[in-house]
C-alpha cells in the first residue's frame, strides 16, 4: 500500500518538474524582447507552440513511441521538455526557441502513460490517486513562476534566463532519477488490435472524449481572458495568477478524493464509470456559478470578486481526475492504454482551438463569459449522454 502511494507521490513531483517550463520563459518577457528583438505578439507564439505541443503528443500517443516500456516512455517524455531547458538559453534565433518550446509541449504525454500505471495499481481509488498526480501541473506552474523569480533577483538579464533554464533541466533529470529507481517497469502493449476492438471506431469514445473539451477551454484561456480584461496591479494581478494555481491544484485532490469515496461504494466498472460522470458533472455545474462570479468581478473591475471568482471557477480541473481514470474503468484492459491517448487526444483538441477563439476572434466580454457558461454547459450535456451509453469493456470483454 505504502509503495503505490509512494509512486504517486513521486509521479505528482516528476510531472511539476515538467509543467515548470510552461509560464518560465514569460516571467522574462522584458529580457526576451529585449534579446531578442521582437514584438510582444511574437512572444506570445512561443505559448502557442507549447500548447498545439500539448495537443500533437496525444496525436503521437497513437504510435510507437510512448509504447513499450513504461520507464522508457516516461524518459522520453521529460526529455522532450528537459532538452530544450537546457538549449533555448543558448538558441540565437527567436525562431528557433519557438520550435523547441511546441516539443516541450508533449510533456503532457505523462497524463496517459501515469493513468495506464494507476489503471494497474489502483482500482476505487484512481481518482484521488489520478487527482494528486494532476495537481501537479499547477503545482510545476507555481514552482516555475518562483524559480524564474528567484532567478531574476540573484542574477541580471540574460543570465538569469540562463540559470532558471539550466537549474530547472537538471531538476528534471535528478528527479527522473529517483523516480526511476523508485518505480517498477511494465509493458505499455504496442500491437495492433482487431477492428472489433478498435477505440477510434467506438462511439463512446468521440462522445466521452469531448467531455473534457470544455473543461481544458477553460482551464487554458480564463485566467488570460480574465486578466486581459481588468485593470488591477501587478501584485494583484500576480496574486490572481497564483490563486489561480492554488485553486486548481486543491480542486484537482478534493475532487479526486470525492472521486474515490464515490467509486469505493461500487467498484464494478458500471459503478467507477458512474462515479466518475457525477464527479465530472458536480465540477461543471459549480464551474457555471463561479464564471457568473469572475464576469460579475470584470464589469466591476472588483480584484475581491475575481480572487473568489477563480477559487471557486478552479473546481472545473475537478473534472480532470474522474476523466483520466476513464480507460482503465471503461475499456478492455488489453486496449486501454491505446484508449487513454485516444481520449486526450480528442479532449486536447481545445488545446489548438480555444486561444485563437478566445483572443483572436473574442472581443467583447460578455461573449467571451457566454462560450464559458456555454462550454460548462456542453460538458454536463456530453457527460449525460456518455452515461446512457454502453461501456465498451461491456461490449468487446
Amino acid at each position: 500500500m505504502a509503495k503505490r502511494w509512494t509512486t504517486v507521490f513521486i509521479n505528482t513531483v516528476l510531472l511539476a518538474s515538467g509543467f515548470g517550463t510552461m509560464h518560465m520563459l514569460e516571467k522574462f518577457k522584458s529580457v526576451v524582447l529585449s534579446h531578442y528583438g521582437i514584438t510582444s505578439t511574437m512572444m506570445g507564439y512561443q505559448q502557442t507552440a507549447f500548447v498545439v505541443g500539448l495537443f500533437v503528443a496525444f496525436l503521437l500517443g497513437g504510435t510507437s513511441l510512448f509504447k513499450g516500456s513504461f520507464k522508457r516512455s516516461v524518459a522520453l517524455i521529460v526529455s522532450f521538455a528537459a532538452i530544450p531547458q537546457f538549449i533555448i538559453p543558448f538558441v540565437p534565433n527567436w525562431w528557433g526557441v519557438v520550435a523547441l518550446r511546441f516539443f516541450q509541449g508533449f510533456i503532457v504525454a505523462l497524463i496517459a502513460v501515469f493513468s495506464n500505471q494507476i489503471g494497474r495499481l489502483f482500482v476505487a481509488e484512481r481518482p484521488f490517486a489520478k487527482g494528486i498526480i494532476l495537481s501537479g501541473i499547477f503545482w510545476g506552474g507555481i514552482y516555475g513562476i518562483n524559480l524564474a523569480k528567484w532567478a531574476s533577483s540573484a542574477y541580471s538579464g540574460w543570465e538569469a534566463v540562463k540559470v532558471a533554464f539550466l537549474v530547472s533541466a537538471v531538476i528534471m533529470y535528478v528527479l527522473l532519477g529517483i523516480w526511476w529507481l523508485l518505480v517498477e517497469d511494465f509493458e505499455i502493449p504496442k500491437e495492433k488490435r482487431s477492428s472489433g476492438s478498435n477505440v477510434w471506431k467506438m462511439p463512446f469514445t468521440w462522445v466521452f472524449g469531448f467531455t473534457f473539451f470544455p473543461a481544458l477551454w477553460i482551464i487554458f484561456t480564463l485566467g488570460s481572458f480574465t486578466l486581459n480584461r481588468v485593470h488591477f496591479s501587478s501584485a494583484q494581478v500576480a496574486n490572481l495568477v497564483m490563486a489561480l494555481e492554488v485553486s486548481m491544484g486543491l480542486w484537482s485532490i478534493i475532487m479526486g478524493y470525492l472521486g474515490y469515496r464515490l467509486s469505493v461504494k461500487n467498484p464494478s466498472n458500471r459503478g467507477l464509470f458512474k462515479a466518475i460522470v457525477s464527479v465530472m458533472t458536480i465540477s461543471y455545474a459549480v464551474t457555471f456559478a463561479g464564471i457568473f462570479i469572475v464576469w460579475k468581478s470584470i464589469l466591476a473591475n472588483d480584484y475581491t470578486l475575481a480572487l473568489l471568482g477563480i477559487a471557486i471557477t478552479g473546481i472545473v480541473q475537478g473534472t480532470g481526475p474522474a476523466f483520466w481514470t476513464t480507460a482503465p474503468a471503461a475499456y478492455p484492459k488489453e486496449i486501454y492504454p491505446e484508449a487513454s491517448f485516444a481520449l486526450g487526444l480528442i479532449s486536447n483538441s481545445a488545446n489548438a482551438v480555444a486561444p485563437n477563439v478566445m483572443f483572436v476572434l473574442v472581443q467583447g466580454v460578455t461573449t467571451g463569459m457566454l462560450i464559458y457558461l456555454a462550454m460548462a454547459l456542453l460538458g454536463i450535456i456530453l457527460l449525460l449522454i456518455s452515461s446512457r451509453m454502453r461501456l465498451p469493456v461491456e461490449q468487446y470483454s
